[in-house]
């Protein structure tokens, strides 16, 4: 069978030098679908004798073809092939990065297992960074393997080796972090590279004892967990041939999955009336309710009725009461038949003690502790660890400056349903000011920023609020309200304002922070 490997941007080059280490396929070939491609991977590709198609007529030639997109590519190969005779000469086969990437690891993927070693990996629309974070900290002492938004790293006894830190969340980013780390780990053998790096892993040392992976469509499927935080909105990938939910949906690849109750009603009912002896489903009711507001900033609907299937308490983690607070929130969860990775079923409850100022932040912590029960996790570990548990910088976290306090949304992906979260946590607050903006092109989802006008302008005229608009995203949002609100170019000026007027601050920001930070 000969290999396509679509899409040299978000991982490609990695995915085709891999599996050409397997050595399963005649031939393999690359096509640069978005002309990124630089000379170093151009010539690292011709040094394995792989191929960059050019003109697809270089194809004819192949028997069976296996083609590997990207789950958000729009190439179409049938399209492409369709003045050739390729699709004369066999049958074509189309995968997604994802599950290359879990035909690429499968050796590691069985010696991991055979050594207990734990594997969760994260996704959804919001919330992956957080549980990550806070998975991290409760399995510290497992010398944990990490990869999210924030870098690639590895912590051994509770210290942090800091693997990549510029680093994407693509599938072929976790290859890349599992190599690195197996680059540290067999420092005494002769050096490891691209060409002597062996895809046996029976002789090699592995140094972490269990496994954290975010990835930002959907996983690969070779976690003993999938977590799938959310689906708040169901955007269109793949020029709008595909969304959210279909990308997402690789999460029931994994052995169990961990999943929001409003998400699995809504989105995958059939998957879990099909599926609901691997699924665990944590809520902040006992009854899973839809959003019946849907439709007023215009969210996609989807095909799937809930009507016809009876699934409205389908929950096995639920809070019992709640008090929140902007420094730590308190609440009572029970679980019933929350099963484990090991076999058993759990029941039982807890007192949970931590930060999570919002209902948001709150969905966060239950998918975390959900996760943590299904691998069997010490319930004084996860309180203990949840309780010292202050925000992510940078992401979800408050400082004080000059006597305020600022609540930081920072976020490359904030979108409307994070602004209208992130607002309900304060809004029946006096003394705050809420400055909203960031920057374009960070993410492939852009903010739609009318249907942000929509919902702040729906905020203000409920009740008054001290609003300030700044960046590229709070000068077209402005351009879309109808109320008057105050703009300020710059966020940091803005905050001084806001400081100087004895105000606490919610600075909703769409960027990376790093890159905020260097303004």
């Amino acid at each position: 069978m000969d290999v396509l490997i679509i899409d040299l941007t978000h991982g490609g080059v990695k995915i085709a030098i891999e599996l050409k280490k397997i050595g399963n396929f005649k031939h393999i070939f690359v096509y640069d679908i978005y002309n990124t491609l630089k000379n170093p991977d151009r010539n690292l590709l011709e040094s394995y004798d792989i191929e960059l198609v050019e003109d697809m007529e270089l194809l004819n030639n192949c028997n069976n073809l296996l083609v590997i997109n990207p789950i958000h590519s729009p190439f179409n190969i049938t399209e492409e092939l369709k003045n050739t005779d390729s699709t004369k000469k066999g049958n074509i086969k189309e995968i997604s990065h994802h599950k290359a990437i879990n035909l690429a690891l499968d050796k590691w993927k069985v010696r991991v297992r055979n050594q207990n070693i734990p594997i969760v990996e994260v996704t959804g629309v919001k919330g992956k960074t957080s549980v990550v974070s806070m998975l991290k900290d409760i399995l510290i002492k497992e010398d944990p393997l990490v990869l999210s938004s924030l870098g690639a790293c590895l912590y051994k006894n509770e210290k942090k080796i800091l693997l990549k830190k510029n680093i994407s969340i693509t599938p072929a980013s976790t290859l890349e972090t599992i190599k690195i780390a197996k680059k540290i780990a067999n420092s005494d053998c002769s050096a490891i590279n691209d060409f002597n790096d062996s895809y046996d892993w029976d002789n090699y040392i592995l140094n972490y004892n269990s496994c954290l992976f975010e990835s930002s469509l959907g996983v690969t499927g070779i976690g003993n967990i999938g977590i799938l935080t959310n689906i708040v909105e169901n955007y269109p990938i793949a020029r709008n041939k595909s969304n959210a939910r279909e990308a997402k949906k690789q999460v029931f690849n994994c052995d169990f999955v961990v999943a929001e109750a409003e998400t699995i009603a809504k989105y995958y009912p059939k998957e879990y009336i099909e599926m609901n002896d691997k699924i665990n489903i944590f809520s902040l009711s006992k009854e899973t309710m839809i959003n019946d507001n849907e439709d007023k900033y215009n969210y996609r609907k989807n095909d799937y009725n809930i009507d016809n299937y009876d699934i409205k308490n389908i929950s096995n983690l639920v809070i019992d009461n709640i008090e929140y607070g902007l420094d730590k929130t308190n609440f009572d969860i029970s679980y019933k038949n929350l099963k484990t990775i090991y076999g058993d079923v759990l029941n039982g409850s807890m007192k949970i003690e931590t930060f999570a100022p919002g209902k948001h932040h709150v969905l966060n912590v239950l998918a975390t502790i959900t996760a943590s029960l299904s691998l069997k996790i010490d319930k004084n570990i996860i309180k203990n660890s949840l309780l010292n548990f202050k925000g992510i910088i940078g992401r979800s976290s408050q400082k004080f400056l000059d006597g305020s306090r600022i609540i930081e949304e920072i976020n490359p992906g904030i979108n409307i349903k994070a602004i209208e979260s992130s607002i309900e946590m304060i809004r029946d607050l006096n003394d705050y000011s809420i400055i909203i903006g960031g920057k374009y092109g960070i993410t492939c989802e852009e903010i739609d920023d009318k249907k942000a006008a929509i919902l702040l302008d729906d905020f203000i005229d409920k009740k008054d609020m001290n609003l300030i608009l700044t960046d590229e995203v709070g000068k077209e949002i402005m351009k879309s309200m109808k109320n008057v609100v105050e703009y300020i170019q710059d966020p940091f000026e803005a905050q001084k304002i806001a400081i100087a007027n004895n105000k606490d601050i919610l600075f909703i920001y769409r960027s990376n922070y790093s890159q905020l930070n260097k303004r």
